[in-house]
């Protein structure tokens, strides 16, 4: 089988998980990054589900399964160890369309997820098609040590300048042709280095717009003083 790949916006949208362990805890976790309205289903929870409940933070079902629980998601991710209530949620998925993921039983899945690589708005998603999480994991890894956190500031970078470029209305391939300039230019070494004064004149060069120092964050790397902090987590 053949996954279409898609980011999905779920901010501010009811997304259920059933179950209350460890999984359902890492699925949630991601949800609650993305803005979605948890919505948790099992009768018990691991510390950290329990206090995202009594904060608000998530809603709690305290039940065991039932099927009315589905009403209303966008999506359910179905993260049990009984066989039997995965298949049901499944099945209740289904058969009221909504997207539904059971954690490591492709075969019910709607959608599968991704190993995930992430700074700040940089995700690099890597998907084996279910056949090897454990592959997943290690390319996921490999690309972690590859792209470090300058490509989070050249993003940030990129995004502010891109609003002001596009307001100039120069034809879209003159706007790709100097995109492209910066991309392939010394800007990411530069970056590594700490040496915004080199940024600044590259883009300046490239586009004529000045760039300040608010612009040299990211996670693992700040600005014009040239230091690094650690990354949390």
């Amino acid at each position: 089988m053949k996954y279409y790949p898609i980011y999905l916006d779920i901010a501010n949208k009811r997304c259920v998980v059933v179950g209350g362990g460890e999984v359902a805890e890492r699925k949630t976790r991601r949800l609650l990054e993305c803005g979605a309205r948890v919505v948790v289903v099992a009768k018990t929870l691991t510390p950290f589900l329990e206090r995202k409940g009594n904060e608000g933070a998530i809603e709690h079902c305290a039940v065991d399964y039932e099927d009315s629980c589905l009403e209303g998601a966008f999506l359910v991710i179905g993260a049990t160890d009984r066989d039997e209530v995965n298949g049901r949620i499944s099945d209740d998925a289904g058969a009221r369309g909504i997207p539904v993921n059971i954690v490591d039983d492709p075969a019910r899945c709607d959608f599968i997820l991704p190993a995930l690589f992430q700074r700040e708005d940089l995700v690099i998603a890597v998907s084996t098609g279910g056949k090897s999480p454990a592959l997943a994991k290690k390319l996921r890894e490999e690309l972690e040590r590859r792209y470090g956190p300058e490509y989070a500031v050249l993003l940030n970078i990129l995004g502010d300048l891109r609003e002001t470029v596009v307001a100039k209305g120069l034809p879209s391939a003159e706007n790709k042709q100097l995109f492209e300039a910066i991309v392939n230019s010394d800007v990411l070494q530069a970056l590594r280095e700490g040496n915004w004064g080199r940024v600044s004149e590259i883009i300046l060069r490239i586009t004529g717009l000045h760039i300040g120092p608010e612009h040299f964050t990211a996670d693992g790397i700040t600005g014009h003083k040239g230091k690094r902090r650690k990354r949390e987590g």
